[in-house]
């Protein structure tokens, strides 16, 4: 996996994202309730922590819990809400460990459907049903992970042109778009649960 993205909009962070399936995977991980730059860019933040120039899950999946809560919580912290995620990023290490060896790109190598990969990306821990969509729209459209009805199977996320969820971000101007739409998203939701009072 080799790939130059711009998901963190940070050189270093995207380096990172763009040759290592954990660090994509946990950047996915950490995208909820707080800006997608400042969650994509917490797997480079995780792996300097660490004394790293990579995420490893054998490593994170053994590290004592209390200890990896700690380094997540640092300053600047690596999230919102720094220990509920680290118990996260070590549960999706651990299940990585069991299932696949380790190897984060194991989720999706091999995999002949959009549908089995969605299947897969559900099996995750912390990825529910939206999110997996999201993952597998980003593998699609930024990683060349394409398995037959890869878009169908990402539903609206896997459109092309679309301008949904960090799959679709590029660089700062498709950042915005994606923003724009979050927002529209969000005020449509607020004005149709004002009508039904």
């Amino acid at each position: 996996m080799n790939v130059t993205v711009r998901l963190a909009q940070q050189p270093e962070a995207d380096e990172l994202l763009g040759h290592s399936a954990l660090a994509a995977l946990v950047g996915m991980l950490l995208d909820q309730q707080v800006p997608m730059e400042w969650a994509f860019t917490g797997p480079l933040t995780i792996a300097q922590r660490l004394g790293r120039d990579d995420l490893d899950a054998h490593e994170i999946a053994v590290h004592d819990p209390e200890a990896f809560v700690a380094l997540l919580s640092d300053k600047p912290a690596v999230h919102r809400y720094p220990a509920a995620m680290a118990k996260r990023v070590q549960q999706l290490c651990q299940f990585l460990v069991a299932q696949y060896d380790g190897n984060a790109s194991g989720v999706w190598q091999g995999v002949a459907t959009g549908k089995e990969l969605l299947s897969r990306l559900n099996a995750l821990p912390g990825f529910g049903k939206q999110k997996s969509q999201i993952f597998l729209a980003l593998l699609g459209k930024q990683y060349g992970v394409t398995p037959a009805g890869w878009r169908e199977a990402a539903g609206a996320y896997g459109e092309e042109g679309a301008y949904r969820s960090v799959a679709d971000i590029t660089g700062p101007e498709s950042l915005e778009k994606v923003r724009a739409h979050k927002q529209e998203v969000k005020r449509a939701a607020k004005e149709a649960k004002t009508a039904k009072v």
